[in-house]
């Protein structure tokens, strides 16, 4: 069973390959003003996961995943 740490880094990951595969779709004004703030959850959580504040690391990929998946609902 991984630790909440690798937990979390597996979810940044995830997010990362999702990003991805968003970047190859066509976004309106909108719609990149979201990624953008997903993409800055992204990094949030890389950061508090480096000082060790492993909820709120986890609460920020989370947020960030939530917002990418419904980029991603709208553009299916």
């Amino acid at each position: 069973m991984p630790t909440p740490a690798e937990r979390i880094s597996k979810d940044i990951m995830l997010f990362e390959k999702n990003d991805a595969e968003i970047s190859s779709k066509h976004l309106d004004y909108n719609q990149e003003k979201i990624i953008k703030l997903a993409r800055m959850y992204a990094n949030d959580s890389r950061s508090f996961l480096e000082k060790g504040d492993l909820y709120t690391a986890f609460s920020c990929i989370s947020y960030a995943h939530g917002l990418l998946d419904a980029i991603l609902k709208l553009n299916e």
